[in-house]
């Protein structure tokens, strides 16, 4: 009797292993897409890794759309993706109105910053700016680039009695509020007026001087277009298409340029004192960080994702894709001016995939499959077995 029940046994794994492989090697269930959809900020680092990863896992494709932070948070609430990316933490009010679906978790891809870019063509030396200045540039009040305010920042450089054109996002950005937000830290009229925001309308007296463009490829196309114009975007953006960069002045009151040394000054104090991936991130934050060599418009890049999923394929693509970024991937974010994570960050994003978890049944022949995390549970015929995989 136990020699037969042990066969029982045998032959349910033989066929349980063989329905369970024979599904994953059809090639219409084979291919397993992820759909990303958010921030414009990581793009070029996020282009790199869905082309380094598929060389990997030639099974899973991930489809990124650089729709804007703001399109990415809406995304991910309203699950139309598998994963979203802001620049940005969820605010209480969308952290509340996601939870209401399930557990949301904030997962940091990587660290960045914002440029400050400018086109002046007889320029003769590089530009340094302060916060305050800056926020009365985009407030209206300093209309010419010979302003006397800038020129006290600049002096013996050239600076041209021309219009500032003032170049902003039109589309709900996460880059934006990084930027709004260091404007909110060193003005008041700006907090008090405008404050840290996705989006923003241009004050009345700036007139036909303010442009909008989406994205951070439609503000760079306008300042490559138009010279005496100014605008922010990210630090890749500003490299690759060879833009002069601001010097920006810092807490400490040091005028620092946006590189990897400057950017990881930034993040150095805010490692220890991360939420856990499942509560609210709102008040997270490393712009305006104190330090000599901080610099002041950096910023941290998230990953939004449920931990309940509800397709166990995508599931597992999803821990692998989310996995593979936070450490493999990591490796190719200087060479695209990015900084890669520290590793108290990357085991607190380990700590957040091991959350995300499909909770379901997979209808069987003659049984059923129930999956919990990376572990098959299968009952075949009164047989409960367990593959992990």
């Amino acid at each position: 009797m136990l020699e037969i029940r042990r066969n029982i046994k045998l032959i349910s794994v033989i066929i349980i292993i063989s329905l369970v492989g024979y599904y994953f090697l059809i090639p219409k269930y084979n291919i397993v897409q992820l759909l990303g959809a958010g921030a414009t900020f990581p793009y070029p680092l996020i282009f790199k890794w869905t082309q380094e990863f598929r060389k990997i896992y030639p099974n899973i494709t991930v489809n990124y759309q650089a729709i804007g932070s703001g399109g990415g948070i809406r995304a991910i609430i309203e699950q139309t993706v598998d994963f979203g990316a802001s620049d940005v933490p969820l605010n209480n009010k969308e952290f509340e109105e996601a939870r209401k679906k399930g557990t949301i978790l904030h997962v940091p891809e990587t660290i960045g910053a914002i440029a400050i870019v400018y086109n002046i063509p007889e320029l003769n030396g590089r530009l340094k700016l302060s916060g305050e200045v800056l926020a009365d540039i985009y407030l209206g009040k300093i209309a010419k680039w010979n302003d006397p305010r800038i020129a006290s920042l600049n002096p013996g450089l050239n600076l041209p009695d021309q219009d500032i054109i003032v170049v902003k996002r039109s589309d709900g950005s996460g880059t934006t509020y990084i930027f709004t937000d260091f404007l909110s830290a060193v003005s008041e009229e700006w907090k008090t007026l405008i404050g840290p925001t996705k989006i923003f309308d241009f004050p009345d007296n700036i007139g036909d001087r303010g442009i909008a463009a989406k994205g951070n490829q439609g503000v760079s196309g306008v300042i490559q277009q138009n010279p005496y114009t100014i605008g922010y975007i990210e630090l890749a953006y500003a490299i690759q298409n060879n833009f002069p960069v601001a010097l920006i002045r810092n807490k400490d009151g040091y005028f620092v340029e946006p590189n990897i040394t400057t950017i990881q000054a930034a993040a150095a104090g805010i490692v220890q004192q991360l939420p856990k991936p499942w509560d609210s991130w709102e008040n997270v934050s490393i712009v305006y960080a104190p330090g000599k060599l901080a610099y002041p418009l950096s910023s941290l890049s998230y990953i939004l994702v449920y931990a309940e999923q509800r397709d166990y394929r995508k599931c597992l693509a999803l821990k692998k894709w989310l996995s593979w970024i936070v450490t493999e991937g990591q490796k190719f974010a200087e060479e695209l001016h990015y900084v890669p994570l520290p590793q108290e960050i990357i085991q607190l994003d380990l700590l957040a995939i091991e959350h995300i978890r499909y909770l379901g049944e997979i209808s069987s022949l003659n049984g059923s499959i129930k999956w919990y995390n990376d572990v098959i549970t299968c009952f075949l015929f009164s047989q409960r077995l367990e593959f992990v995989i």
